[in-house]
């Protein structure tokens, strides 16, 4: 779940990394928050769309296994509780 997580943040922080190089290769310095003002909302969204493109590719690519968990059932009855096979 951790590692989860730490993807998802450096994928937010991608268009931030993107546009301090961009500003490095200008010759600006990235560390002066007048650069930063005007674009932190673009930023963000662009961040948020990395993001959201990335759990969607994941949920639409990921491999299914379709015998990995049968969830609690009535056999005979009785509830059968959920297993992993």
């Amino acid at each position: 779940m951790l590692r989860w997580i730490l993807e998802e943040l450096v994928l937010f922080a991608l268009p931030f990394l993107a546009f301090a190089g961009v500003l490095v290769l200008l010759r600006r310095n990235p560390l002066q928050a007048e650069h930063w003002e005007a674009q932190w909302v673009r930023l963000v969204l662009a961040g948020i769309f990395v993001v959201v493109a990335s759990l969607l590719m994941t949920g639409l690519t990921a491999t299914r296994h379709p015998d990995g968990y049968v969830p609690p059932h009535m056999e005979n009855g009785r509830l059968v509780p959920g297993v992993f096979q």
